[in-house]
């Protein structure tokens, strides 16, 4: 069994076709040889586009010169009404000033330290399952769980707070509305000329902006009057710039918790989702796992040295399902990538969704198999070709979270729980924020007492 894939076109794609899709999903308009390309190129009207997909090149774009290299003024038009100047989309010395001072928050000593937050929102989860053999949304429990660990481990709260569940309804209507890439992508408008999103979208992100502004004032009010928790907003919001002694402002902090939250939420919740799918659609990987973490103690940090199977299965759901399936830079200046002349202003894309799947680098590349990361064929494309949080310079800060965010949630919840696919209910990836299934996903969950009385 091959897990889904959308289905490749055999043809070139013309611009018209991106277009008629950019709104719904750009990954069913990507043509077949893009799998195995080392290189290509989109010629339109507007732009020039080089999707890069061979390990050198990228090494050289995101670790040998990424300044030279900067995030797209195109994709950025599309987030920037909910991230508006966050550490995801600004180049340059804002961009390294803002990494100066997030970066100390997820440190592994930090995540260690918050780290019981991630369980209480596990162990919420379970709670909020149930006992029944039912079929659940698994997207949106992904989604809670996930918002629910970002809530708990940013302002220390839990998603039942009142707050907190307006900003996880509103993200997720955001979700709905925001498609991968916005009219920006395809015109440079003018800064006077208005950016063209959808209605929708505007009011999500400004609903949802209004509602993290409300947190950051409460925090910023608790750090004066010396009552705030040490959770990552304190830690952030009270990190000075090592070089000139600045702290983020209030508004400057709501731009960096809207990537936090996006990051840290979309992108965790997208991973688990597809990783629960896979195990129900491969029984006898769900079997060993569940084996695996039999013994499993959440509650001490060391315990995750108990989970190698659990990170293998994570890993090979952001292989096989990117979150971010498309990263895409700007040459700043005249370069040659594998002979062709590439000029100032051409978008240089880099496709974690086609990388992960190259058959010229994997071994069974659209298989789901985690045994894969302990092979000596898989160790040396989990360092050369596998970018699930980027690389280099710009590689997520939040990469150690989530790396134990992941496993550990999928952990606790295969001891727990036994997932079942549903007869002729299978999801179709599309390209949203992140890598979602068009019609959601749906799994049968049966507590493990229960299961293993009626086997």
């Amino acid at each position: 069994m091959i897990p889904p894939k959308p289905p490749a076109r055999s043809d070139k794609v013309s611009l018209w076709r991106y277009m008629k899709l950019f709104r719904q999903d750009i990954l069913s308009a990507q043509p077949d040889r893009l799998y195995t390309a080392k290189m290509a190129a989109l010629r339109t009207p507007f732009f020039r586009s080089f999707m890069i997909n061979e390990p050198a090149l990228i090494d050289d774009v995101l670790k040998a010169r990424p300044m030279e290299f900067p995030k797209s003024d195109r994709i950025s038009e599309g987030l920037r009404p909910l991230l508006g100047q966050s550490v995801f989309l600004t180049n340059g010395a804002t961009w390294m000033r803002q990494r100066r001072i997030i970066d100390p928050a997820f440190e592994r000593g930090r995540v260690k330290v918050i780290y019981p937050l991630m369980v209480e929102a596990g162990r919420g989860a379970l709670t909020r399952i149930g006992t029944g053999g039912q079929a659940v949304d698994i997207e949106y429990l992904a989604s809670h769980m996930a918002a629910d660990v970002i809530f708990r481990t940013l302002f220390s709260i839990p998603i039942e707070d009142a707050l907190a569940r307006r900003v996880f309804d509103a993200f997720q209507a955001h979700q709905k509305a925001q498609p991968l890439l916005n009219l920006g992508a395809f015109l440079k408008l003018p800064t006077w000329l208005p950016r063209l999103h959808r209605r929708q979208t505007r009011k999500t992100a400004k609903l949802i902006r209004d509602l993290i502004s409300a947190l950051c004032a409460t925090r910023a009010r608790e750090i004066a009057e010396g009552s705030a928790p040490p959770d990552l907003a304190t830690k952030i919001m009270t990190t000075e710039d090592p070089e000139t002694g600045a702290r983020f402002s209030t508004d400057e902090m709501v731009d960096q918790v809207a990537i936090f939250f996006l990051a840290g939420h979309e992108t965790s919740a997208s991973a688990l989702s597809w990783a629960l799918y896979l195990l129900a659609a491969f029984p006898t990987w769900q079997d060993k796992l569940a084996s695996d973490v039999a013994d499993f103690e959440a509650d001490r940090f060391s315990e995750l040295q108990k989970l190698p199977l659990a990170r293998d299965v994570f890993r090979e759901a952001l292989r096989l399902y990117p979150p971010v399936p498309m990263m895409v830079r700007e040459a700043a200046s005249h370069e040659r990538f594998r002979d062709r002349a590439v000029r100032p202003g051409d978008q240089i894309v880099i496709s974690p969704w086609h990388l992960h799947r190259n058959g010229r680098l994997w071994d069974n590349p659209d298989g789901f198999d985690p045994a894969r990361w302990q092979s000596e064929a898989g160790k040396p494309c989990m360092r050369d070709a596998f970018l699930p949080f980027s690389s280099g310079a710009r590689v997520c800060p939040g990469a150690g979270f989530a790396m134990i965010e992941g496993p550990l949630l999928l952990a606790m919840l295969v001891k727990a729980f036994r997932f079942e696919t549903i007869d002729g209910d299978h999801p179709v990836p599309v390209a949203h924020l992140t890598v979602r299934s068009a019609r959601g996903i749906r799994l049968r969950v049966t507590p493990r007492s229960v299961s293993q009385r009626l086997e």
